[in-house]
């Protein structure tokens, strides 16, 4: 077995010798070559060619492949090596294969669906179905053009074991930064199904905490720009994120998979945007401590939360029934007379608005109405008797066209959404009783006194935003060719229905965990609540179950909180990666400070990037901040406010880890005054644990939960 590496060694390190070479060689034409800054078109699109080949060469020259497949395609009978790279590389000469293959590539599927066999493989290509026999899987780590490591996970002719794991495992026994990484060396075949899924398709990923499932989605966005490079573009492209921190941890994703100008953003502030709102949200802090500090969740139902019926599709039904109601009341009464003697018969203006502009949302409708008035005037003005009654006539005309316009209803979302929660103003009595009668109490006077206060929460936006569409439609430059949601399950079916609107094709790519649905008082607790939005054959469901992220001891530790404290969570299959076992200390109430500052100090001793303290709240975290920081430490709070992630030390609520993740993690006070025996708590419990990827340590100070099973200290 040692000769047997020690020559796949060899081979690979003269292998990388010879591609690095023709690399060279070819940047160097490339870059001795001339820009074109002239203005003749074909000279600017071979201008734009050759730039595109200096970057992908240049990115190339330093770690040009990461994977090797030897395969003999049926009909051809030659074995061929073919090398599986983030850029494509194609070579000079006429050749059947690139000098680097693109991950993308259609062949390239192969690297990452075998796993093994004696069996006939197979791809699909343009031209059909591609068979063969596939003899040598290899995965090769080069670091800055230095050969690293050779790992053969499949080799036909050897005698030795499979060992597809061993990559893998290696890769993700490495520590982590302040962002996240791709993963394009490995790749598992249930991950690519997912990457290389039909565009024109809702996809719904139930994926367990650390299965990949954020990376996968952002290489999906790579794929589908590779796949449908003439139906895509970059800047159609959208991914939401829960907040800024988390766009910052995912930004290096797509560049080191050669793809940018993808629009990433928070869900609010693509809605405040297209509103053209420049307004404060109010704090969601408020909300937060509302469900998280004051106990109330322990009294109070989730149905009960503003959150679930404002993201409910019902709700969306109740605004569309509401505009519906606004047409007949839209002309003003009356007739129109932009001076005496001159009149516009209201029924010829109902005509326009009824007939005529029918097609057009309400805004339009209105815009196109009142530009056929002035149409009107101008031909009445025309047929006046002398300069002097045409002077007088245009004068009054001004004035009445005017005061005319400003009775027509004023057609913005959020003065709609006012009129609604404010009983009749604006409204005729009957039309304003109707709605708050299909309103739930509560819910009306809440959101009603919020209105007054000139308080908007981030539930209230998903319905700003419809309203507009209502009233606006969506315009072509607003369309997406597709949508990217991370974290869905804090999503309401009203913002899928919604945003199904602004995609082409129901093109989405919807992914989260519902064992971490910690905001079930705006979000789903079944995945059926979305994928029932769309057809059945516009959707499709998969679910990733491995866990890559954690030990083995922390993703069993994590499982067992989910079986006894959720009672229906999706537990993780682990990845087989040992480490050290899960640590349950105690500690007194006096000297909870010190002993988390000891163990602070400990975990940050070791070779470790990141380390992280999650507390319960947000108030509990300033406070231990400020302890650490007066102990000497360089700690970052993260208390939902911050625009990135800065890696080191950081303590932070609980509630803001979700979508991050760390080498070490401290959970501080994990015992049952701060996580009850309710679901929900076992679920904020689950997040906090499976944010570790090597150690994780619970300190408690009494009786910690009874789905928390103590670790011998």
């Amino acid at each position: 077995m040692e000769n047997e590496f020690q020559s796949a060694y060899q081979e690979e390190q003269h292998r990388l010798s010879l591609a690095m070479e023709e690399i060279d060689r070819r940047l160097e034409q490339l870059r001795n070559t001339p820009v074109y800054t002239g203005h003749d078109f074909t000279e600017q699109v071979l201008e734009s060619a050759r730039e595109e080949k200096r970057q992908a060469l240049a990115k190339s020259s330093q770690e040009p492949y990461f994977g090797r497949m030897d395969f003999d395609e049926r009909g051809r009978g030659q074995r061929k090596p073919l090398y599986i790279g983030k850029v494509g590389v194609e070579r000079e000469e006429t050749s059947a294969y690139p000098l680097v293959i693109d991950w993308r590539a259609p062949i390239a599927s192969l690297f990452y669906s075998f796993t093994g066999g004696e069996e006939t493989a197979s791809y699909e290509a343009p031209e059909g179905t591609i068979e063969g026999l596939v003899y040598l899987k290899r995965n090769v780590v080069i670091r800055k053009r230095i050969l690293e490591r050779v790992a053969d996970t499949y080799n036909r002719e050897s005698d030795g074991p499979a060992v597809s794991d061993e990559f893998l495992v290696y890769r993700l026994g490495e520590n982590k930064d302040n962002r996240l990484r791709d993963i394009v060396s490995t790749i598992q075949a249930e991950q690519d199904q997912i990457i290389r899924a039909a565009k024109n398709t809702a996809l719904v990923i139930q994926g367990v905490a650390g299965s990949g499932k954020t990376t996968v989605a952002l290489h999906r966005l790579a794929f589908l720009l590779y796949q449908y490079k003439d139906q895509v573009s970059a800047d159609k492209m959208v991914i939401f994120a829960p907040n800024h921190m988390f766009l910052d941890y995912i930004s290096d994703v797509l560049p080191e998979l050669g793809v940018g100008n993808i629009q990433q953003s928070t869900f609010a502030d693509w809605a405040l945007h297209l509103l053209g709102l420049d307004l404060p949200l109010a704090d969601p802090a408020e909300t937060l401590s509302y469900w998280f500090e004051s106990g109330s969740l322990r009294t109070k139902s989730m149905d009960e939360a503003p959150g679930r019926f404002k993201g409910s599709v019902h709700f969306m039904k109740l605004l569309q029934a509401f505009v519906e109601r606004l047409e007949p009341i839209s002309v003003p009464a009356g007739d129109f007379s932009p001076w005496d003697g001159a009149v516009l018969p209201r029924a010829e203006i109902l005509n326009w608005f009824n007939e005529e502009y029918k097609p057009y949302p309400l805004a339009k409708r209105k815009e196109r109405v009142l530009a056929r008035v002035h149409r009107w005037i101008e031909m009445e003005l025309k047929k006046s008797p002398s300069a002097a009654a045409l002077k007088e006539r245009k004068k009054k005309a001004g004035t009445r066209e005017k005061a005319y316009a400003k009775k027509w209803p004023q057609y913005d979302a959020l003065t709609l959404y006012k009129q609604l929660f404010q009983a009749a103003k604006g409204l005729p009595a009957e039309t304003a009783a109707e709605m708050k009668a299909s309103l739930p109490a509560a819910i009306f006077k809440t959101t009603q006194s919020d209105l007054r206060n000139q308080v908007i929460r981030e539930e209230d936006l998903t319905a700003l935003v419809y309203l507009h569409v209502l009233i606006h439609e969506v315009e072509s430059s607003q369309r997406f060719d597709h949508v990217v949601i991370d974290e869905a399950q804090d999503f309401s079916p009203f913002h899928i229905a919604l945003l199904d609107l602004f995609v082409k094709g129901h093109s989405f790519t919807i992914l989260g965990d519902l064992s971490q649905g910690i905001h079930e008082y705006r979000g789903v607790h079944a995945w059926e609540e979305m994928s029932s939005l769309f057809a059945p054959e516009h959707t499709a469901y998969f679910a990733l179950t491995r866990s890559y992220r954690s030990t083995l001891e922390i993703i069993e530790f994590a499982n067992t909180i989910l079986e006894q404290g959720v009672r229906g969570g999706i537990t993780a299959v682990p990845v087989f990666r040992s480490g050290d076992p899960v640590r349950t200390e105690s500690y007194d109430t006096s000297g909870r400070e010190q002993h988390l500052l000891t163990a602070l100090k400990e975990l940050s001793s070791k070779d470790y990037r990141t380390v992280s303290v999650l507390t319960r709240t947000l108030k509990e975290a300033v406070e231990l901040h400020e302890v650490f920081i007066h102990a000497g430490l360089d700690v970052n709070l993260i208390d939902g406010g911050k625009q990135q992630y800065e890696g080191g030390l950081s303590v932070l609520p609980v509630y803001l880890s979700k979508g991050l993740e760390f080498d070490a993690v401290i959970v501080a006070d994990a015992d049952h005054e701060h996580y009850g025996e309710l679901a929900w708590d076992a679920k904020l419990l689950y997040v906090g644990c499976t944010r570790a990827l090597h150690e994780l340590w619970l300190m408690h100070d009494g009786a910690l939960p009874s789905y928390v099973q103590k670790q011998p200290e």
